[in-house]
């Protein structure tokens, strides 16, 4: 069992920059990747990062297309907190973040947080 509590979200300018939060708590020696999920409003849930091997010295980091080079993905040593540092953020950026994690290679993204809204004005 793995409890997820995202933080941080907002309303920013365009340009401007946010650092958003996932707390995990539980048992997260079993989380074997965590990742970050939006949806804007209207649209499909979509994938803008992950981390793979959370605790470990042998991370893999993935980021979607429309935020690379803007987002990056970190985490904590003790693999409790992950975070998502957002730069130069667009109007289009504006969406409910969602933090989520899975326990091995096989399985779905079964555990997330409640999310926190992120609005991006122009």
């Amino acid at each position: 069992q793995v409890q997820l509590v995202e933080s941080g979200g907002g309303l920013v300018q365009a340009g401007g920059s946010l650092r958003l939060s996932c707390a995990a708590s539980g048992r997260t020696f079993n989380t074997y990747a965590m990742g970050w999920f939006r949806q804007p409003p209207g649209k499909e849930r979509e994938s803008v990062a992950s981390i793979i091997g959370t605790g470990h010295r042998r991370d893999s980091i993935e980021y979607g297309d429309s935020v690379k080079g803007r987002f990056t993905i970190s985490r904590t040593n003790t693999e409790s907190t992950v975070y998502l540092q957002m730069n130069s953020l667009k109007p289009e950026d504006t969406a409910v973040y969602y933090c989520a994690a899975k326990l091995d290679p096989f399985d779905v993204w079964k555990y997330w947080g409640q999310g926190t809204q992120v609005t991006v004005s122009s």
